[in-house]
């Protein structure tokens, strides 16, 4: 069983409210999940308005796969982000 996780923050536009950047966090997260089939979560920055930090895993059988579904969800973040995409990381765990 291989799981593979990706984490990333997202430099948010100017918003004035904890309010709107869980509004735009969450609608991230819905798309990775029903396009990806991922468990994903606001992991850390929970009270910056500036920065959100998100992480997802899924378990695969093959760790090109996990990786190869998870590169491809970072493309999506990078496309319908209204922010900028920082500091990622993509790594796999054998069990």
């Amino acid at each position: 069983m291989v799981v593979s996780l990706i984490q990333f923050r997202i430099e948010l536009p100017p918003i004035e409210s904890i309010k709107e950047k869980r509004s735009i966090v969450t609608s991230l997260k819905g798309k990775l999940q029903r396009k990806f089939r991922l468990s994903v979560a606001e992991v850390d920055l929970l009270d910056s308005l500036h920065y959100a930090q998100i992480g997802a895993a899924m378990v695969s059988n093959s760790k090109v796969f996990g990786e190869s579904v998870l590169q491809k969800a970072l493309a999506l973040v990078e496309k319908e982000s209204p922010g900028r995409l920082l500091d990622t990381e993509i790594i796999s765990e054998f069990y």
